[in-house]
């Protein structure tokens, strides 16, 4: 096969992303995590909707933001397998920061400048992504993440700096987050892992909305279509950036309302109307964004069936009680009380259920979500006042919690994350 990228961007239908692939990782708490994954047979949208790059060099343009831009072309570097290996010293065990459905992750050191492969802990820290030749999982996500994170620069979007495609090694090299995923310091008790602040959560969703919200403003609209709390990764300022583009899809075009696609993503996240018909909308994001802010704000996952029957689905459980102010006060996460205010947290509870909504059409836009989240991050703090309430998480089901690995019903696979 050897290093030809232009062999990269092959004609393709919505069909070719419907493999379930995903490198998780896991290094003294940072990079591991717990995908509950589903594949379920829909019908595919028409040939060239998902063909990112032909719908870019059709435009022949490149689209600029304040704060990002589309590329014409790849900005990539072609590394040579010799060098990862170099990188890594070998792939060496005690590199390892993962493993998933796609295959590893190990941490390399690279030349800041050239991208060499240098001595460990001279220039660049570096993440790569080895696929596991064995997999039937890993090619077409791999040539995914290509097509669309090579050519997407944005703040809150995990950097492509290149990749290998020699016989049948296939790897990806990101830059390094050194925080790990938010799914870590959310659900791992760790005790070298300081819970979340609620200003540090606030931080942390309103970067990834920008995320979000840069690709779903776009003129071609681009569908993340697996946004979840382990594919938010957080760098060592806790800045959030989107990892993990293996099912990221174009958005409808010529005025349709939405793509019909396979079903693919994680249970708990995917909005309702793509799980029941199929139909992908841009809100569709929005749903799985809610999500992860139902989950800011109580410390639980989205789906835990170490939960009592009746409380494994986040959403389901504790969505009627986001618009009871008293009943709020019982789900929000105790290891952050006396850090917010009421209203701040009554305002972040109604822009859940807002992007919660069944209709994808009464969702709000990522735009408009960011717009709120930076007002609640400027309300004052209250005074903090002695607690009148139990927490669930003083709940005796809480404090014996512990990180699951479930399967779905629906597929054998496991979707983990990314870098």
């Amino acid at each position: 096969m050897g290093n030809c990228f232009g062999s990269l961007f092959v004609a393709s239908n919505s069909s070719s992303n419907n493999i379930n692939a995903n490198a998780s990782s896991s290094s003294a708490g940072a990079y591991n995590k717990y995908g509950h994954t589903m594949e379920i047979s829909a019908t595919s949208s028409s040939a060239g909707k998902s063909q990112f790059s032909q719908a870019i060099s059709e435009a022949g343009v490149e689209e600029a933001s304040p704060n990002g831009q589309i590329l014409e072309t790849p900005d990539l570097k072609v590394f040579s397998f010799l060098d990862l290996k170099s990188a890594t010293k070998n792939f060496k065990p005690d590199s390892l920061l993962g493993e998933g459905g796609f295959g590893r992750v190990y941490k390399g050191w690279v030349d800041d400048k050239t991208l060499a492969p240098s001595k460990t802990g001279l220039g660049m820290a570096v993440a790569i992504k080895k696929l596991n030749p064995e997999s039937m999982q890993g090619f077409e996500e791999w040539q995914s993440e290509v097509n669309f994170l090579g050519r997407l620069s944005h703040p809150n979007l995990v950097k492509l700096l290149g990749y290998c495609w020699e016989d049948k090694e296939l790897l990806l090299v990101y830059e390094y987050m050194q925080r790990g995923s938010l799914e870590n310091h959310l659900f791992r008790r760790n005790p070298s892992i300081q819970p979340l602040s609620w200003d540090i959560r606030l931080k942390i969703a309103i970067g990834a909305a920008r995320g979000l919200g840069f690709l779903h403003t776009s003129e071609k609209k681009v569908i993340y279509r697996d946004f979840k709390a382990s594919n938010i990764l957080l760098d060592g300022n806790y800045n959030a950036k989107i990892s993990d583009f293996g099912l990221a899809k174009l958005g409808p075009a010529g005025g349709e309302s939405h793509v019909t696609t396979r079903v693919m993503g994680t249970y708990g996240y995917a909005a309702p109307e793509y799980v029941a018909t199929g139909h992908l909308y841009v809100k569709s994001d929005v749903y799985g964004f809610g999500v992860v802010l139902l989950e800011l704000l109580t410390g639980l996952r989205a789906l835990d069936t170490k939960r009592p029957t009746g409380q494994q689905n986040l959403v389901e459980w504790l969505k009627p009680m986001l618009s009871q102010k008293k009943k709020l006060k019982t789900i929000m996460d105790a290891r952050i009380e006396g850090q917010y205010s009421s209203n701040a947290a009554l305002q972040a509870a109604q822009l859940t259920l807002m992007c919660l909504e069944s209709d994808p059409k009464r969702r709000p836009s990522m735009r408009e979500v960011l717009e709120v989240l930076e007002q609640i991050e400027a309300v004052p703090i209250e005074k903090p006042k002695n607690s009148m309430f139990t927490s669930l998480h003083s709940a005796p089901h809480r404090r014996a919690q512990r990180p699951i690995h479930h399967r779905s019903p629906l597929h054998t696979g496991h979707r983990g994350g990314s870098v």
